[in-house]
């Protein structure tokens, strides 16, 4: 049974990890019947907001907030998972782009947390298959320069990960492209979609597009 790592970014699209592609994501792994084991960087998030409000708030711990999607079962990123995970998948939302990396205020620019860029790209030279959703795509685009991914068909954010040296490749939100090479997934999810509908539908694609990715 394949072991997926689910990185989160906190909790909720603003800050965080966007909860409605989290859990889509979670139910096309489930659906599988395989085994998820939640993880997060334990660090203040770079940006916490009320998603009530909208307006600035006390910062909050990315691991504490990541365990409300994951139902209290979330372990500190450590690169110690690497030797027991199959795959990993990243949901989108501004976590990704915030605090796994600064791609929302830097973009083409922007630079990978350290720990999220070891994690990454120890997993890659043990093969490990990787899947991002959303805005985490650009998040790959920086640690694997070359790579080729999507993030839907926005011209201004496309041109941005074209500037960090991947080739990007317009999709609808229920299509999914896959580099072969570089044994990577990606969605459009909440980029391009009109609803949950779109990016559950997008997640089971991932997901069956990352099972041919995982070794049997």
């Amino acid at each position: 049974m394949p072991v997926i790592a689910m990185l989160l970014s906190g909790c909720g699209n603003m800050d965080g990890s966007e909860i409605q592609e989290s859990v889509s994501a979670i139910i096309a792994i489930d659906q599988k019947d395989w085994k998820i084991v939640f993880t997060a960087p334990d660090m203040r998030q770079t940006r916490t907001v009320s998603h009530f409000t909208g307006k600035d708030i006390p910062a909050r711990n990315v691991l504490q907030e990541s365990a409300r999607i994951a139902r209290g079962r979330v372990e500190p990123l450590n690169e110690d998972l690497l030797s027991s995970i199959d795959a990993i998948v990243i949901p989108g939302g501004l976590g990704a782009a915030t605090t796994l990396c600064d791609f929302a205020t830097m973009g083409s620019s922007c630079k990978a947390h350290p720990a999220v860029e070891n994690f990454l790209k120890n997993a890659h030279r043990k093969g490990i298959p990787i899947a991002a959703m959303c805005i985490a795509p650009a998040l790959i685009a920086r640690v694997f320069p070359g790579a080729s991914v999507t993030i839907g068909t926005d011209p201004d954010t496309a041109a941005k990960i074209q500037a960090m040296g991947c080739n990007h490749v317009d999709c609808s939100a229920e299509q999914v492209h896959v580099d072969h090479v570089n044994k990577i997934v990606t969605t459009p999810a909440f980029m391009t979609a009109s609803g949950p509908a779109q990016v559950f539908q997008g997640a089971l694609n991932m997901i069956e597009a990352l099972e041919e990715l995982i070794p049997s």
